[in-house]
């Protein structure tokens, strides 16, 4: 039976999505891209599915994108290739993002997409051997996945110029300086840090996670006062939910909650 090049599995309330090429350092080619989309989409549309992480088989999170396949599908159908067929574009570019939050767990090499995947997540551990590098411009290209605009208006300017304009490697204690990632571990121990941070997401709340999350997107896109207007018609809805009833009377009963995402 053949590899599939994406694994996918549901653990509790979190979906987990496996890339799984690691005899190609998990290069992404065609299949890779599509199946990520089509788990992203699944994870975006099942109410049962409350977070996302992604992580990558063996010694590397991914040497970027299998150029020989996917560039010529990108010369003729222009940067939204990467995005796959589906309605939700893992890098929430080139259509819409996920709905609900992502936490990403990267090793070894992590090149071009990882960064703009770890970009795209909401929160990145990382293993301490991590190699980052966005190296397009030593390719003769540039970045299309979300680096060129995402990581100079959220980790620096300087930071970020040095490593899109030079392609140098940064590792595990730059990425984290800069805010690229939130967590180090010892290589090996980035997955199940990883789940730990989503298990723990997935207990709250899933109406006010999704709020949350949403309401901190249009914060970060249209600024401050688009959020308040969406904060205005989003929470009264929330407040009325069977969640916000169970989270009064959990803590009046001092016992854990028990959310239903009604």
């Amino acid at each position: 039976m053949s590899q599939q090049p994406v694994e996918v599995e549901r653990v509790g309330h979190v979906l987990v999505i496996g890339v799984n090429r690691p005899e190609k350092r998990n290069a992404w080619n065609l299949a890779v891209i599509e199946a990520v989309a089509q788990a992203y989409q699944e994870l975006h549309d099942d109410p049962q599915l409350r977070v996302g992480v992604v992580h990558g088989a063996g010694e590397h999170f991914s040497a970027g994108l299998d150029l020989a396949e996917v560039g010529p599908r990108v010369a003729e159908q222009g940067p939204g290739a990467l995005a796959g067929s589906t309605g939700v574009d893992p890098f929430g570019v080139w259509a819409e993002p996920v709905g609900k939050p992502v936490v990403l767990a990267v090793q070894g090499i992590a090149y071009t997409l990882s960064i703009e995947l770890a970009l795209a997540s909401d929160i990145v551990v990382a293993a301490s051997d991590v190699r980052f590098c966005q190296l397009e411009i030593g390719r003769g290209i540039l970045p299309f996945g979300g680096a060129t605009f995402r990581a100079p208006a959220h980790l620096g300017w300087g930071n970020v110029m040095r490593f899109l304009l030079t392609a140098e490697e940064f590792g595990a204690e730059d990425a984290l300086r800069i805010g690229l990632v939130q967590e180090v571990v010892a290589p090996g121990e980035q997955l199940a840090a990883a789940l730990r941070i989503a298990e723990r997401i997935a207990q709250q709340a899933p109406l006010g996670v999704q709020g949350t999350l949403a309401n901190a997107r249009i914060a970060r896109r249209d600024g401050v006062a688009a959020a308040t207007e969406h904060l205005r018609e989003l929470l009264p809805e929330v407040m009325a939910s069977d969640d916000a009833r169970e989270g009064v009377m959990s803590f009046l009963e001092r016992r854990q909650a028990r959310f239903s995402g009604r």
